[in-house]
């Protein structure tokens, strides 16, 4: 049991983040390229709640980075001294799916299109 317990103690921050997402996904969905098109059409504020919402991923893929290199893990992007605000969440989602609009289809979840842009726009270079 000290045996197992020993092997486990380093991975416990990834298992319980694990955790953590399965409890999280359970209860609530990434929003779709459609379903923000949507929102952004058909609400009185749509535009506004949109920008929210990708600024909520932008800064929560951020965190997620700044955590594995913490954990001593490979990040898929880098900021790396260079500027990432709020305000270019908007762009960042529209110039990527514009760059690779084949690549990408309406049900598929924004968080993975903010993803590819952040991969593409902020390359690590170390």
């Amino acid at each position: 049991m000290q045996r197992a317990a020993v092997l486990l103690l380093p991975r416990l921050p990834a298992l319980l983040l694990a955790l953590a997402a399965g409890a999280i996904g359970a209860g609530a969905q990434a929003m779709s390229i459609r379903e923000l098109r949507t929102l952004e059409a058909n609400e009185k504020d749509g535009k506004a709640y949109a920008s929210y919402y990708l600024v909520g991923v932008l800064e929560g893929l951020r965190e997620g980075v700044e955590s594995s290199q913490r954990n001593g893990q490979v990040p898929p992007f880098c900021i790396e001294g260079r500027r990432l605000e709020p305000s270019m969440a908007r762009s960042l989602y529209q110039t990527e799916l514009s760059r690779n609009a084949d690549s990408y289809e309406a049900d598929m979840p924004v968080q993975l299109v903010m993803a590819g842009a952040l991969r593409n726009s902020y390359r690590c270079t170390r």
